[in-house]
Protein backbone atom coordinates (compact mmCIF):
# COMPACT_ATOMS: atom_id res chain seq x y z
CA UNK A 1 0.00 0.00 0.00
CA UNK A 2 3.03 2.23 1.15
CA UNK A 3 4.56 1.71 -2.29
CA UNK A 4 1.83 2.43 -4.44
CA UNK A 5 0.98 5.75 -2.63
CA UNK A 6 4.45 6.26 -3.24
CA UNK A 7 4.57 5.50 -6.83
CA UNK A 8 1.27 7.85 -7.29
CA UNK A 9 2.36 11.03 -6.04
CA UNK A 10 5.31 10.60 -8.33
CA UNK A 11 2.94 10.52 -10.78
CA UNK A 12 0.66 13.43 -9.64
CA UNK A 13 4.47 14.79 -9.61
CA UNK A 14 5.04 14.36 -13.14
CA UNK A 15 1.31 15.39 -14.28
CA UNK A 16 2.32 18.51 -12.09
CA UNK A 17 5.31 19.22 -14.24
CA UNK A 18 3.25 18.67 -17.39
CA UNK A 19 0.50 20.78 -16.80
CA UNK A 20 2.57 23.67 -15.79
CA UNK A 21 4.75 23.45 -19.04
CA UNK A 22 1.33 23.43 -20.46
CA UNK A 23 0.59 26.60 -18.89
CA UNK A 24 3.97 28.21 -19.96
CA UNK A 25 3.18 27.86 -23.37
CA UNK A 26 -0.36 29.04 -23.11
CA UNK A 27 -0.09 31.99 -21.41
CA UNK A 28 1.49 34.92 -23.91
CA UNK A 29 4.54 36.52 -23.31
CA UNK A 30 5.04 39.00 -25.59
CA UNK A 31 3.81 42.01 -23.19
CA UNK A 32 4.94 40.43 -19.52
CA UNK A 33 7.93 38.10 -20.55
CA UNK A 34 7.70 36.66 -17.04
CA UNK A 35 3.93 35.77 -16.93
CA UNK A 36 4.13 32.25 -18.79
CA UNK A 37 6.86 31.55 -16.11
CA UNK A 38 4.64 32.89 -13.39
CA UNK A 39 1.64 30.59 -14.54
CA UNK A 40 4.22 27.53 -15.34
CA UNK A 41 4.81 28.21 -11.12
CA UNK A 42 1.34 28.57 -10.13
CA UNK A 43 0.02 25.41 -11.67
CA UNK A 44 2.76 23.41 -10.75
CA UNK A 45 2.52 24.58 -6.83
CA UNK A 46 -0.87 24.36 -7.04
CA UNK A 47 -0.76 20.44 -8.05
CA UNK A 48 1.42 19.74 -5.70
CA UNK A 49 -0.99 21.32 -3.08
CA UNK A 50 -4.05 19.78 -3.98
CA UNK A 51 -2.40 15.95 -4.53
CA UNK A 52 0.31 16.72 -1.54
CA UNK A 53 2.96 15.33 -3.44
CA UNK A 54 5.53 16.57 -0.84
CA UNK A 55 4.17 17.72 2.36
CA UNK A 56 2.09 21.02 1.91
CA UNK A 57 4.26 23.36 4.01
CA UNK A 58 6.96 22.51 1.80
CA UNK A 59 5.44 23.15 -1.54
CA UNK A 60 4.83 26.55 0.09
CA UNK A 61 8.64 26.93 -0.04
CA UNK A 62 8.87 26.51 -3.60
CA UNK A 63 8.97 30.69 -4.71
CA UNK A 64 11.90 31.08 -2.93
CA UNK A 65 13.59 28.78 -5.36
CA UNK A 66 11.93 28.82 -8.29
CA UNK A 67 11.00 32.93 -8.15
CA UNK A 68 15.22 33.27 -8.49
CA UNK A 69 15.38 30.59 -10.76
CA UNK A 70 12.91 32.13 -13.75
CA UNK A 71 14.02 36.03 -12.78
CA UNK A 72 10.31 36.47 -11.18
CA UNK A 73 11.87 38.03 -8.02
CA UNK A 74 14.91 37.74 -6.64
CA UNK A 75 15.30 35.84 -3.39
CA UNK A 76 15.57 38.43 -0.71
CA UNK A 77 12.48 40.15 -2.28
CA UNK A 78 11.05 36.45 -2.29
CA UNK A 79 12.43 35.49 1.42
CA UNK A 80 10.52 38.79 3.00
CA UNK A 81 6.93 37.35 2.33
CA UNK A 82 7.36 34.79 4.93
CA UNK A 83 8.09 37.08 7.16
CA UNK A 84 4.87 39.04 7.00
CA UNK A 85 3.38 41.30 10.34
CA UNK A 86 0.11 39.02 9.55
CA UNK A 87 1.97 35.61 10.21
CA UNK A 88 3.07 36.79 14.06
CA UNK A 89 -0.67 37.60 14.30
CA UNK A 90 -1.06 33.85 13.85
CA UNK A 91 1.75 32.55 15.59
CA UNK A 92 0.34 34.83 18.78
CA UNK A 93 -3.38 33.96 18.31
CA UNK A 94 -2.28 30.13 18.12
CA UNK A 95 -0.50 30.48 21.28
CA UNK A 96 -3.21 32.44 22.93
CA UNK A 97 -5.23 29.17 22.38
CA UNK A 98 -3.24 26.72 22.95
CA UNK A 99 -3.10 28.47 26.77
CA UNK A 100 -6.72 28.04 26.66
CA UNK A 101 -6.30 24.66 25.97
CA UNK A 102 -3.72 23.55 27.92
CA UNK A 103 -5.75 25.01 31.02
CA UNK A 104 -8.88 23.05 29.84
CA UNK A 105 -10.62 26.38 30.01
CA UNK A 106 -12.16 25.63 26.69
CA UNK A 107 -13.89 22.70 27.62
CA UNK A 108 -15.93 24.58 30.62
CA UNK A 109 -17.01 26.99 27.95
CA UNK A 110 -18.32 24.62 25.20
CA UNK A 111 -19.90 22.30 27.75
CA UNK A 112 -21.72 25.32 29.84
CA UNK A 113 -22.67 26.53 26.23
CA UNK A 114 -24.52 23.13 25.38
CA UNK A 115 -26.22 22.87 28.42
CA UNK A 116 -27.76 26.57 28.17
CA UNK A 117 -29.64 25.57 25.11
CA UNK A 118 -31.63 22.22 26.36
CA UNK A 119 -31.61 18.59 25.64
CA UNK A 120 -34.43 18.54 23.32
CA UNK A 121 -32.10 16.24 20.07
CA UNK A 122 -32.88 19.36 17.85
CA UNK A 123 -31.29 22.12 20.52
CA UNK A 124 -28.64 20.00 21.73
CA UNK A 125 -27.49 19.80 18.01
CA UNK A 126 -27.85 23.76 18.57
CA UNK A 127 -26.09 23.56 21.18
CA UNK A 128 -23.29 21.97 19.75
CA UNK A 129 -23.26 24.21 16.69
CA UNK A 130 -23.42 27.40 18.67
CA UNK A 131 -20.52 26.14 21.11
CA UNK A 132 -18.43 24.97 18.16
CA UNK A 133 -19.13 28.35 16.34
CA UNK A 134 -17.93 30.57 19.17
CA UNK A 135 -14.93 28.67 19.99
CA UNK A 136 -13.50 28.89 16.27
CA UNK A 137 -14.26 32.43 16.82
CA UNK A 138 -10.83 32.21 19.15
CA UNK A 139 -9.24 29.32 18.50
CA UNK A 140 -8.65 27.03 15.71
CA UNK A 141 -11.21 24.99 13.46
CA UNK A 142 -9.45 22.25 13.95
CA UNK A 143 -8.93 22.78 17.72
CA UNK A 144 -12.69 23.00 18.38
CA UNK A 145 -13.69 20.34 16.74
CA UNK A 146 -11.47 17.89 18.56
CA UNK A 147 -12.91 19.43 21.65
CA UNK A 148 -16.68 19.33 20.58
CA UNK A 149 -16.59 16.25 18.83
CA UNK A 150 -15.89 14.12 22.15
CA UNK A 151 -18.60 15.34 24.01
CA UNK A 152 -21.01 14.44 20.67
CA UNK A 153 -19.75 11.22 20.78
CA UNK A 154 -20.00 10.36 25.04
CA UNK A 155 -23.51 11.71 24.20
CA UNK A 156 -24.47 9.30 21.34
CA UNK A 157 -22.57 6.34 23.71
CA UNK A 158 -24.74 7.73 26.50
CA UNK A 159 -27.93 7.18 23.94
CA UNK A 160 -27.03 3.77 23.41
CA UNK A 161 -27.19 2.52 26.09
CA UNK A 162 -31.13 4.16 26.38
CA UNK A 163 -34.31 3.19 24.82
CA UNK A 164 -33.62 5.27 21.70
CA UNK A 165 -33.83 3.18 18.24
CA UNK A 166 -30.21 3.04 16.68
CA UNK A 167 -32.11 4.53 13.36
CA UNK A 168 -32.43 7.85 15.62
CA UNK A 169 -29.21 7.50 17.11
CA UNK A 170 -27.61 7.08 13.22
CA UNK A 171 -29.86 9.95 12.31
CA UNK A 172 -28.82 12.17 15.66
CA UNK A 173 -24.78 11.41 15.69
CA UNK A 174 -24.58 12.05 11.75
CA UNK A 175 -25.97 15.22 12.52
CA UNK A 176 -24.35 16.27 15.74
CA UNK A 177 -20.99 14.97 13.69
CA UNK A 178 -21.67 17.29 10.76
CA UNK A 179 -23.12 20.37 12.77
CA UNK A 180 -19.69 20.27 14.80
CA UNK A 181 -17.53 20.04 11.21
CA UNK A 182 -19.82 22.51 9.71
CA UNK A 183 -20.51 25.34 12.53
CA UNK A 184 -16.70 25.42 13.48
CA UNK A 185 -15.89 26.51 9.51
CA UNK A 186 -18.91 29.16 9.96
CA UNK A 187 -17.70 30.40 13.21
CA UNK A 188 -14.39 31.38 12.10
CA UNK A 189 -15.49 33.37 9.39
CA UNK A 190 -16.69 35.48 12.33
CA UNK A 191 -13.24 36.83 12.94
CA UNK A 192 -9.86 38.03 11.41
CA UNK A 193 -8.12 35.67 13.44
CA UNK A 194 -11.48 32.85 12.90
CA UNK A 195 -9.47 30.88 9.99
CA UNK A 196 -6.35 31.10 7.99
CA UNK A 197 -8.17 32.41 4.99
CA UNK A 198 -9.56 35.70 6.16
CA UNK A 199 -6.22 36.80 7.53
CA UNK A 200 -4.91 35.74 4.02
CA UNK A 201 -7.20 38.27 2.78
CA UNK A 202 -6.88 41.00 5.33
CA UNK A 203 -2.76 41.15 4.43
CA UNK A 204 -3.15 40.92 0.69
CA UNK A 205 -6.22 44.08 0.93
CA UNK A 206 -3.54 46.04 2.99
CA UNK A 207 -0.91 44.76 0.54
CA UNK A 208 -2.41 45.29 -3.15
CA UNK A 209 -3.86 48.71 -1.81
CA UNK A 210 -2.12 50.62 0.62
CA UNK A 211 -3.64 53.82 -0.49
CA UNK A 212 -7.28 52.48 0.74
CA UNK A 213 -8.87 52.81 4.26
CA UNK A 214 -7.57 49.71 5.96
CA UNK A 215 -9.73 46.70 7.51
CA UNK A 216 -9.60 46.32 11.35
CA UNK A 217 -11.02 43.67 13.48
CA UNK A 218 -14.04 45.20 14.47
CA UNK A 219 -14.71 46.18 11.11
CA UNK A 220 -14.44 42.41 10.25
CA UNK A 221 -16.90 41.61 12.67
CA UNK A 222 -19.40 43.82 11.71
CA UNK A 223 -19.45 41.85 8.66
CA UNK A 224 -17.87 38.79 9.71
CA UNK A 225 -20.57 38.35 12.92
CA UNK A 226 -23.81 38.48 11.22
CA UNK A 227 -22.99 36.33 8.64
CA UNK A 228 -21.96 33.11 10.85
CA UNK A 229 -24.71 33.74 12.92
CA UNK A 230 -27.53 33.79 10.11
CA UNK A 231 -25.41 30.97 8.95
CA UNK A 232 -25.35 29.10 11.87
CA UNK A 233 -29.76 29.16 12.29
CA UNK A 234 -30.39 28.81 8.78
CA UNK A 235 -28.19 25.86 8.83
CA UNK A 236 -29.45 24.50 11.77
CA UNK A 237 -32.91 24.72 10.63
CA UNK A 238 -31.41 23.24 7.68
CA UNK A 239 -29.89 20.26 9.54
CA UNK A 240 -32.86 19.34 11.70
CA UNK A 241 -35.97 20.19 9.89
CA UNK A 242 -35.20 18.65 6.21
CA UNK A 243 -31.41 17.01 5.57
CA UNK A 244 -31.79 14.94 9.35
CA UNK A 245 -35.52 15.45 11.20
CA UNK A 246 -35.23 15.35 14.25
CA UNK A 247 -37.83 14.39 16.84
CA UNK A 248 -39.09 16.56 19.79
CA UNK A 249 -38.67 14.18 23.09
CA UNK A 250 -36.14 15.28 24.92
CA UNK A 251 -33.10 13.11 25.89
CA UNK A 252 -33.00 13.22 29.51
CA UNK A 253 -29.66 11.28 29.26
CA UNK A 254 -28.12 13.77 27.31
CA UNK A 255 -28.66 16.47 29.94
CA UNK A 256 -28.14 14.88 33.24
CA UNK A 257 -24.74 13.40 31.03
CA UNK A 258 -23.98 17.47 30.45
CA UNK A 259 -24.36 18.11 34.23
CA UNK A 260 -22.12 15.62 35.20
CA UNK A 261 -19.17 16.08 32.74
CA UNK A 262 -19.36 20.11 34.09
CA UNK A 263 -19.77 18.95 37.58
CA UNK A 264 -16.58 16.75 36.56
CA UNK A 265 -14.49 19.65 36.10
CA UNK A 266 -15.20 20.93 39.57
CA UNK A 267 -14.58 25.00 40.87
CA UNK A 268 -12.91 26.88 38.41
CA UNK A 269 -9.29 26.82 38.71
CA UNK A 270 -6.77 29.14 39.00
CA UNK A 271 -4.87 28.22 35.66
CA UNK A 272 -8.35 28.48 33.89
CA UNK A 273 -8.91 31.92 35.26
CA UNK A 274 -5.74 33.19 34.40
CA UNK A 275 -5.02 31.65 30.79
CA UNK A 276 -8.66 33.42 30.19
CA UNK A 277 -7.93 36.50 31.82
CA UNK A 278 -4.94 36.91 29.58
CA UNK A 279 -7.10 36.00 26.18
CA UNK A 280 -9.70 38.05 27.06
CA UNK A 281 -7.09 40.97 27.24
CA UNK A 282 -5.84 39.98 23.56
CA UNK A 283 -9.61 40.11 22.45
CA UNK A 284 -10.55 43.46 24.44
CA UNK A 285 -7.11 44.69 22.95
CA UNK A 286 -7.95 43.99 19.51
CA UNK A 287 -11.74 44.95 19.41
CA UNK A 288 -11.17 48.43 20.74
CA UNK A 289 -7.57 49.17 19.07
CA UNK A 290 -9.15 51.06 15.67
CA UNK A 291 -11.41 53.62 15.05
CA UNK A 292 -14.51 52.82 14.06
CA UNK A 293 -16.00 55.16 10.97
CA UNK A 294 -19.62 55.26 10.46
CA UNK A 295 -21.51 56.72 7.04
CA UNK A 296 -22.58 59.92 8.66
CA UNK A 297 -19.14 61.04 9.62
CA UNK A 298 -19.19 60.21 13.13
CA UNK A 299 -16.03 58.18 14.24
CA UNK A 300 -15.48 55.98 17.59
CA UNK A 301 -11.94 56.14 18.50
CA UNK A 302 -10.24 53.38 19.69
CA UNK A 303 -7.26 53.36 21.56
CA UNK A 304 -4.51 53.52 19.35
CA UNK A 305 -5.51 56.79 17.93
CA UNK A 306 -5.96 57.83 21.22
CA UNK A 307 -2.86 57.37 23.07
CA UNK A 308 -0.77 57.93 19.70
CA UNK A 309 0.02 54.45 19.42
CA UNK A 310 -1.00 53.84 15.73
CA UNK A 311 2.73 51.58 15.28
CA UNK A 312 1.34 48.92 17.71
CA UNK A 313 -0.48 46.14 15.36
CA UNK A 314 -2.78 43.67 15.96
CA UNK A 315 0.31 41.28 15.81
CA UNK A 316 2.05 43.35 18.62
CA UNK A 317 -0.91 42.32 20.30
CA UNK A 318 -1.19 38.93 19.84
CA UNK A 319 2.72 38.31 20.59
CA UNK A 320 2.90 40.84 23.59
CA UNK A 321 -0.36 39.31 25.68
CA UNK A 322 0.83 35.23 24.39
CA UNK A 323 4.08 36.13 26.02
CA UNK A 324 2.35 36.51 29.34
CA UNK A 325 1.26 32.72 29.29
CA UNK A 326 4.94 31.58 29.39
CA UNK A 327 6.13 33.96 32.27
CA UNK A 328 2.79 33.52 34.51
CA UNK A 329 3.21 30.52 36.96
CA UNK A 330 1.08 27.46 36.73
CA UNK A 331 -0.85 26.12 39.75
CA UNK A 332 -1.66 22.96 38.42
CA UNK A 333 1.58 21.97 37.05
CA UNK A 334 4.05 23.60 40.01
CA UNK A 335 8.06 24.38 38.13
CA UNK A 336 6.25 25.38 34.91
CA UNK A 337 4.37 28.39 33.37
CA UNK A 338 0.89 28.50 32.05
CA UNK A 339 2.64 27.33 28.47
CA UNK A 340 5.24 25.73 28.29
CA UNK A 341 7.92 26.04 24.98
CA UNK A 342 8.03 22.39 24.67
CA UNK A 343 3.61 22.32 24.32
CA UNK A 344 4.73 25.27 21.91
CA UNK A 345 6.53 23.20 19.36
CA UNK A 346 3.62 20.86 18.90
CA UNK A 347 1.73 24.03 17.37
CA UNK A 348 1.22 23.63 13.54
CA UNK A 349 4.37 25.35 12.34
CA UNK A 350 3.55 24.22 8.86
CA UNK A 351 0.79 26.81 8.06
CA UNK A 352 3.13 29.82 8.77
CA UNK A 353 4.85 28.38 5.52
CA UNK A 354 1.83 28.06 3.63
CA UNK A 355 0.96 31.90 4.47
CA UNK A 356 4.10 33.11 3.37
CA UNK A 357 4.18 30.82 0.30
CA UNK A 358 0.41 32.04 -0.65
CA UNK A 359 2.11 35.89 -0.17
CA UNK A 360 5.08 35.04 -2.59
CA UNK A 361 2.36 34.20 -4.99
CA UNK A 362 0.78 36.99 -4.81
CA UNK A 363 4.16 39.06 -5.02
CA UNK A 364 4.74 37.16 -7.82
CA UNK A 365 1.44 37.20 -9.68
CA UNK A 366 1.99 41.34 -9.30
CA UNK A 367 5.32 41.94 -10.35
CA UNK A 368 5.07 39.19 -13.65
CA UNK A 369 2.37 40.60 -15.12
CA UNK A 370 0.28 37.84 -14.98
CA UNK A 371 -2.34 39.28 -12.78
CA UNK A 372 -3.10 41.49 -15.39
CA UNK A 373 -3.77 39.19 -18.03
CA UNK A 374 -5.84 37.02 -15.85
CA UNK A 375 -7.35 40.07 -14.99
CA UNK A 376 -8.40 41.81 -18.22
CA UNK A 377 -10.39 38.21 -19.32
CA UNK A 378 -13.10 39.66 -16.61
CA UNK A 379 -13.82 42.42 -18.77
CA UNK A 380 -14.81 40.25 -21.43
CA UNK A 381 -17.64 39.10 -19.25
CA UNK A 382 -20.88 39.06 -21.03
CA UNK A 383 -22.33 41.04 -17.77
CA UNK A 384 -21.60 43.56 -15.70
CA UNK A 385 -23.83 43.44 -12.51
CA UNK A 386 -22.04 43.42 -9.18
CA UNK A 387 -24.21 41.13 -7.58
CA UNK A 388 -24.09 38.32 -10.43
CA UNK A 389 -20.02 38.49 -9.99
CA UNK A 390 -20.22 38.26 -6.30
CA UNK A 391 -22.68 35.21 -6.51
CA UNK A 392 -20.35 33.59 -9.20
CA UNK A 393 -17.11 34.34 -7.22
CA UNK A 394 -18.51 32.62 -4.51
CA UNK A 395 -19.75 30.10 -6.37
CA UNK A 396 -16.93 29.29 -7.58
CA UNK A 397 -14.74 29.85 -4.50
CA UNK A 398 -17.27 27.59 -2.30
CA UNK A 399 -17.18 24.64 -5.14
CA UNK A 400 -13.13 24.68 -5.89
CA UNK A 401 -12.31 24.35 -2.35
CA UNK A 402 -13.99 21.01 -2.07
CA UNK A 403 -10.84 19.63 -3.27
CA UNK A 404 -8.50 22.63 -2.59
CA UNK A 405 -6.76 24.05 0.89
CA UNK A 406 -8.80 27.19 1.33
CA UNK A 407 -5.73 28.94 2.36
CA UNK A 408 -4.21 27.71 -0.64
CA UNK A 409 -6.96 28.93 -3.09
CA UNK A 410 -7.53 32.39 -1.16
CA UNK A 411 -3.93 32.81 -1.70
CA UNK A 412 -4.26 31.43 -5.77
CA UNK A 413 -7.31 33.26 -6.43
CA UNK A 414 -7.35 36.85 -4.06
CA UNK A 415 -4.72 38.87 -6.42
CA UNK A 416 -6.62 38.13 -9.59
CA UNK A 417 -9.69 38.91 -8.20
CA UNK A 418 -7.70 42.38 -6.82
CA UNK A 419 -6.87 42.86 -10.58
CA UNK A 420 -10.10 41.88 -11.80
CA UNK A 421 -12.04 44.91 -9.75
CA UNK A 422 -9.46 47.26 -11.21
CA UNK A 423 -10.52 45.95 -14.66
CA UNK A 424 -14.30 46.01 -13.96
CA UNK A 425 -14.17 49.35 -12.68
CA UNK A 426 -15.78 48.74 -8.92
CA UNK A 427 -14.06 48.52 -5.58
CA UNK A 428 -11.75 45.35 -4.82
CA UNK A 429 -14.01 44.33 -1.54
CA UNK A 430 -16.91 43.78 -3.73
CA UNK A 431 -14.68 40.43 -5.15
CA UNK A 432 -12.27 39.82 -2.30
CA UNK A 433 -14.21 39.68 0.91
CA UNK A 434 -17.10 37.48 -0.51
CA UNK A 435 -14.38 35.48 -1.75
CA UNK A 436 -12.89 35.42 1.25
CA UNK A 437 -15.96 34.43 3.05
CA UNK A 438 -16.79 31.67 -0.22
CA UNK A 439 -13.74 29.91 1.01
CA UNK A 440 -14.95 28.76 4.35
CA UNK A 441 -18.52 27.13 2.96
CA UNK A 442 -17.17 23.90 1.12
CA UNK A 443 -19.53 21.54 2.93
CA UNK A 444 -19.57 18.58 0.87
CA UNK A 445 -16.08 16.31 1.05
CA UNK A 446 -13.55 15.27 3.81
CA UNK A 447 -10.98 16.24 2.20
CA UNK A 448 -12.62 19.91 1.91
CA UNK A 449 -11.53 20.77 5.24
CA UNK A 450 -9.37 19.39 8.76
CA UNK A 451 -12.95 19.44 10.23
CA UNK A 452 -14.68 17.30 8.09
CA UNK A 453 -12.00 14.52 7.92
CA UNK A 454 -12.27 15.26 11.14
CA UNK A 455 -15.69 13.94 12.01
CA UNK A 456 -15.72 11.63 9.02
CA UNK A 457 -13.17 9.60 11.43
CA UNK A 458 -15.41 9.47 13.59
CA UNK A 459 -17.25 6.52 11.71
CA UNK A 460 -20.94 8.03 12.32
CA UNK A 461 -20.65 9.68 8.89
CA UNK A 462 -20.97 8.29 5.50
CA UNK A 463 -19.57 10.29 2.82
CA UNK A 464 -23.02 10.11 0.81
CA UNK A 465 -24.56 11.44 3.82
CA UNK A 466 -21.65 14.01 3.71
CA UNK A 467 -22.42 14.77 0.19
CA UNK A 468 -25.85 15.15 0.64
CA UNK A 469 -25.75 17.45 3.46
CA UNK A 470 -22.73 19.61 1.71
CA UNK A 471 -24.26 20.16 -1.56
CA UNK A 472 -27.25 22.05 0.28
CA UNK A 473 -24.90 23.90 2.78
CA UNK A 474 -23.01 25.28 -0.24
CA UNK A 475 -26.11 26.59 -1.63
CA UNK A 476 -26.90 28.32 1.47
CA UNK A 477 -23.96 29.80 2.27
CA UNK A 478 -23.87 31.19 -1.45
CA UNK A 479 -26.93 32.52 -0.64
CA UNK A 480 -26.47 33.53 2.64
CA UNK A 481 -22.61 35.36 1.72
CA UNK A 482 -24.10 37.09 -1.03
CA UNK A 483 -27.15 38.35 0.39
CA UNK A 484 -25.99 39.43 3.30
CA UNK A 485 -22.51 40.98 2.19
CA UNK A 486 -24.86 43.48 -0.15
CA UNK A 487 -27.29 44.26 2.32
CA UNK A 488 -24.28 45.22 4.89
CA UNK A 489 -21.30 46.34 2.51
CA UNK A 490 -22.36 50.15 2.35
CA UNK A 491 -23.04 50.50 5.87
CA UNK A 492 -19.86 48.74 7.09
CA UNK A 493 -17.20 49.50 4.34
CA UNK A 494 -19.06 52.63 2.95
CA UNK A 495 -19.70 50.84 -0.19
Amino acid sequence: MEKLKARSKYLFGLFGVAVALLGYTLVPGDVHPEAPKMAAVVILMAVFWIFEVIPIAVTSLMPIILFPLFGILDAKSTALFYGKEIIFLFLGGLMLAQGIQESNLHKRIALHIVHLIGSKPSRLILGFMIATAFLSMWISNTASVMLMMPIGLSIIEELKEGHASKKFISRFAVAVMLGVAYAADIGGMATLIGTPPNMVFLEMYHELFPELEPIGFTQWMMMGLPISVVFIISGWLLMTKVIFRMPKEKLFESKDLIKGLIKSLGKLRRDELLSGLVFALAAILWVTGSDIHLNDGFVIHGWRSSFGLETVSDASIAIATSLLLFIIPSQDRPQKTLLTWKKARTLPWGILLLFGGGFAIAGGFDSSGLSVLIGNLFAKLPFDSPVVIVSLVCLVLTFLTEITSNTATTNLLLPILAKASAVLGIDPRYLMIPATLSASCAFMMPIASPTQAIVFGSGYVKIKQMIRAGILFNLLGILVVTTIFFLLAELVFGI
